[in-house]
């Protein structure tokens, strides 16, 4: 069940604290109080999409928790645990989720951060929510087979069956393409001579930098040859190069130290740079020696630096991405080459599939059949309950040509609410009144089955009366045997039949609206009871009083 509810600056809530009872609970109210808004934090809490102008006007975020309590939490606590959850505590499952004005808020699970698609798959596990729009879900062929599949306890079937579907039309796909590139011969000649290229140029993503080193040296090697000629020259070869004028300094500073010492130290320095420069002359000799100029590899290496830049334009930015396309290439042709066989499998494959999938198709329908007879007494009954003493309503499972992803056939409601009237599609005869109980006859059904810990009827009741709206919150409380039942109404009957009754008020304090929850008992619930009949006239009491103790 759903222990209790907080929420804080959403709308026209303030600060709000719900514990709430087990059992079928009533929230009432005039219109405008905001029992939606009530409703809207549930939807928040399991994964809808929140609108940051709910964030109430002065505050920053609004913030909704939720603390939902199971006996048994063993399932709940490997769903969780499996998405890196923490499990629950005592029994106790707590949702929470910020709504900022700012940013996209976050939503808590147990205290961990999670996404709203965890929140939305979890929130499938908890709430099963009704509102005044859903019952036209009901008049959707496909709605009323998924639901026939539910009450048979069909759904692993059905979800065999879907993914073998999936699987069959992704063997197709790759089928057909294949089946295209292979009659494709352009395409293979292409792969072939671009390997071909590629291969044939024997690559080196390193090769590149190299080559043009070495072209540089080939392209000015004459220039270079001159110059550093031209350096030996000068530092020692010329008539007045600079080692001739180093020797006749030496000299006249030998002759300065030989006169006086201090001088010793410039004369030891001129000696060693005179040494210095005779070594950078023999350094330049030999490097002109080692310049060769041969005009060939020149020519050799413009040619490959020319053949790289080819195919780079073609395949790739770099040497590397050049070398990782005729890779990819390689692996295509490869693919293409060993193509045959893989259709072979492939075929094989897809025939396999075709066959678990009508396996799986044909047991769908032996289920929709035997399950089509049990809903159909189950419906029959709850619609008596709920004032249709000799309506008519049948399920029909119509074969279809070929098989969709409802499988070979639909189920389609059928549905006579006065007696001597043929049966029609429930969606071209039901009134909105009509089909709302048919609705709730449908939950009353299935309630056996359904796992969901609480149900929640927004004016489910909506466009009934009288001694059916009786009938309604008879069938509600009982539902409530087996769920907890929130049901947010308009009628006093429906309410008047709730275990535990919760009011939605607007109060103005210092000037800023706010709504408040108050749970009602004895004579203020009969007063509530008696504004919903109309008044509060000692008659209307009255009839409260007899509404609440039927």
């Amino acid at each position: 069940m759903l222990r209790s509810l907080t929420i804080r600056n959403l709308a026209l809530v303030e600060e709000l604290f719900w514990e709430l009872p087990s059992g079928f609970v009533a929230v009432t109210g005039e219109t405008g109080a905001g029992k939606s808004i009530i409703l809207g934090a549930l939807k928040f809490l399991i994964g809808e999409r929140a609108d940051r102008g709910l964030v109430r006007h002065g505050a920053t975020a609004a913030t909704i928790e939720a603390v939902f309590y199971f006996q048994n939490t063993k399932e709940l606590d490997d769903f969780l645990e499996e998405r890196g959850i923490d499990p629950c505590g005592e029994g106790e499952l707590i949702l929470k989720r910020s709504i900022t004005i700012e940013s996209s808020g976050r939503q808590f699970v147990n205290g961990s951060a999670c996404n709203l698609a965890l929140l939305k798959d979890l929130g499938k596990r908890l709430v099963d929510l009704h509102g005044p729009h859903d019952h036209q879900s009901l008049f959707s062929r496909s709605e009323q087979t998924f639901l026939l599949d539910s009450f048979s306890g069909a759904l692993k079937e059905r979800s065999f069956y879907l993914a073998c579907r999936k699987e069959i039309s992704s063997l197709l796909k790759e089928k057909e393409e294949m089946t295209a590139a292979i009659g494709n011969a352009a395409l293979l000649e292409q792969l072939t001579s671009e390997i071909e290229e590629i291969h044939s140029a024997e690559l080196d993503s390193e090769e590149e930098e190299a080559l043009l080193a070495r072209h540089r040296l080939a392209t000015h090697g004459q220039r270079l040859r001159e110059l550093s000629v031209l350096a030996v020259g000068r530092l020692n070869e010329e008539e007045i190069s600079v080692a001739s004028m180093l020797a006749e300094t030496t000299k006249t500073v030998r002759e300065l130290a030989r006169l006086d010492t201090r001088a010793e130290e410039e004369f030891q320095e001129l000696t060693l740079i005179s040494e210095k420069v005779q070594q950078l002359a023999r350094r330049f000799h030999d490097y002109n020696e080692s310049i060769e100029l041969d005009q060939n590899e020149q020519q050799q290496i413009e040619e490959r630096l020319d053949l790289l830049a080819k195919l780079k334009r073609k395949y790739g930015a770099t040497l590397a991405e050049v070398i990782a396309y005729g890779e990819e290439a390689t692996r295509r042709l490869e693919l293409l080459a060993s193509s045959q066989e893989r259709l072979s499998t492939l075929d094989s494959n897809i025939e396999e599939a075709q066959r678990k999938m009508f396996q799986a198709k044909n047991l769908l329908t032996e289920h929709r059949k035997k399950g089509a007879k049990k809903l159909t007494v189950a419906i029959v009954a709850a619609l008596k309950d709920l004032g249709f003493r000799q309506a008519g309503f049948e399920i029909f499972l119509e074969k279809l040509e070929e098989a969709s992803c409802d499988g070979g056939e639909q189920a389609d409601f059928l549905f006579a609410p006065n007696p001597g009237e043929p049966l029609q599609p429930l969606r071209m005869i039901a009134s909105s009144g009509e089909i709302s109980r048919v609705m709730l006859a449908l939950k009353s059904a299935m309630a056996w089955q359904d796992r969901v810990p609480l149900l929640v009827f927004d004016e489910i009741d909506a466009n009934v009366g009288g001694e059916i709206a009786s009938k309604v919150g008879a069938k509600m409380r009982e539902l409530a045997r087996d769920h907890q039942v929130l049901c947010i109404t308009h009628l006093p009957q429906v309410a008047a039949a709730a275990a535990s009754q919760v009011v939605v008020q607007k109060e103005v304090h210092e000037g800023r609206t706010s709504t408040r929850l108050i749970e009602v008992k004895g004579a203020i619930r009969e007063e509530e009871i008696a504004r919903m009949l109309g008044g509060s006239s000692d008659s209307a009491k009255a009839h409260a009083r007899t509404l609440l103790k039927k």
